[in-house]
């Protein structure tokens, strides 16, 4: 019963705005940080934000000012809202969790088979 599944991608012009969203079920949501990564074809997954357990956030400094994380455990769901979009923001997108207590991501960091399909953020140029 165990999911995490991303949407809200789609295709935006540069400086638009849009939300994503990682809904989880089956799982402990509380007691996990939320991780978002992004995947240009060919690189591999870049770590671009978290939410933990407490609500501390981090960013990666390509997307740092632009883009914010949050949660709502009530519903357990996170979501990060990505901000003046650049081009370059062109990915697919994926959330993990990690649970600090165990050390263990949901999605196992280098097992491809477990992260599916993502949600793919298209702005054009």
């Amino acid at each position: 019963q165990e999911q995490l599944v991303e949407s809200g991608g789609g295709l935006a012009q540069p400086g638009e705005s849009l939300r994503l969203s990682c809904a989880a079920s089956g799982i402990r949501f509380e007691r996990n940080d939320i991780h978002w990564f992004r995947q240009v074809s060919g690189n591999q997954r870049e770590l671009i934000a978290k939410i933990t357990t407490t609500s501390d956030t981090w960013y990666s400094e390509s997307v740092e000012g632009r883009f914010t994380v949050s949660r709502d455990n009530a519903v357990d769901t996170a979501y990060l809202l990505m901000n003046s979009l650049k081009p370059e923001d062109t990915a697919v997108y994926y959330c993990n969790l990690y649970r600090p207590e165990n050390k263990k991501y949901f999605r196992a960091p280098h097992r491809e088979r477990d992260w599916g399909q993502g949600t793919q953020v298209t702005v054009s140029a």
